[in-house]
C-alpha cells in the first residue's frame, strides 16, 4: 500500500492512502439462492467505475435477509478487510424480511441520518412509497456504511442526485458528502484516502481548507 503526505488545515496533515477499499453488499434472499440474478452489485460496480476517478478497490458480497449474516458480513469488511466506504443495496422496506437498517445500526458506532433523510427526498420526487424506505447510514470505526435502494435505478438516483435536460443539479446526490465524510475520519495515527469523483457525474464537495493540494511523496 502506497502513502503520500498531504498539506490541508493541520487536523487533516496525517498519512494519506492511496487506494480507497470499497465494499459491496447485496442483500436478497432469492438472488443469494440463485432463484434470480443479482442486479444490485453489477449496478453499483458499473457506477463506480464511471463516477470515481481515484484508485479503488471492491469486495463483493451476495448475502440472504437474515439479520445476523448481514451484521458479520458488515463486520468483517470493516474489520478484518479494512474497508473505508460500504454500499449495501436491498432489504430496506417494511417487510418481515426487510432486516438491513437493524443490522446495519447493530454495528454502528455512529448514525450518519442525513444519508437517510436525503435518499427519501430523491425518491419521493418519483413515487410516493419512498416513505417507506428506511436506510440508514452510520459509521464502524473508521468506514462509513451506507444503504442503498435495492433497484439499479433508484440506485444511481440516489447517488447522483437530480438534474435539469441542461446537466445542472436540482437535488445533490449523497455521494456528494461521501468523500469529505472519508477525510473526516482521518486521525494522526490511521490514514484516510482522498477519494475524488468524476465532476461530470456527480460533483463531490469539501471545504476550501480540505481540498488536497499538490502532494509530495
Amino acid at each position: 500500500m502506497m502513502y503520500r503526505y498531504i498539506n490541508t488545515d493541520p487536523i487533516y496533515k496525517v498519512m494519506q492512502e492511496d487506494i480507497t477499499r470499497i465494499g459491496l453488499v447485496s442483500i436478497s434472499d432469492r438472488a443469494s439462492q440463485g432463484v434470480y440474478e443479482d442486479k444490485g452489485i453489477p449496478a453499483l460496480t458499473a457506477w463506480l467505475a464511471q463516477a470515481l476517478v481515484s484508485p479503488y478497490t471492491v469486495s463483493s458480497r451476495l448475502i440472504a435477509d437474515d439479520q445476523a449474516t448481514i451484521s458479520n458480513t458488515l463486520k468483517q469488511l470493516v474489520d478484518e478487510e479494512g474497508c473505508h466506504l460500504i454500499l449495501t443495496t436491498g432489504g430496506t422496506g417494511p417487510s418481515v424480511r426487510d432486516v438491513t437498517p437493524e443490522a446495519t445500526l447493530a454495528v454502528a458506532d455512529r448514525e450518519m441520518p442525513g444519508f437517510g433523510e436525503q435518499m427519501r427526498q430523491i425518491s419521493l420526487r418519483f413515487v410516493p412509497t419512498a416513505i417507506l424506505s428506511r436506510q440508514v447510514a452510520v459509521i464502524r470505526k473508521q468506514c462509513l456504511i451506507i444503504n442503498l435502494p435495492g433497484q439499479p435505478k433508484s440506485i444511481q438516483e440516489t447517488l447522483e442526485g437530480l438534474k435539469d435536460n441542461d446537466g445542472n443539479t436540482l437535488v445533490p446526490g449523497i455521494f456528494a458528502a461521501v468523500p469529505y465524510c472519508l477525510d473526516l475520519l482521518a486521525t494522526p495515527d490511521s490514514a484516510m484516502p482522498y477519494l475524488e469523483t468524476n465532476e461530470a457525474l456527480v460533483k463531490s464537495f469539501r471545504p476550501k481548507s480540505a481540498i488536497r493540494q499538490a502532494a509530495t511523496r
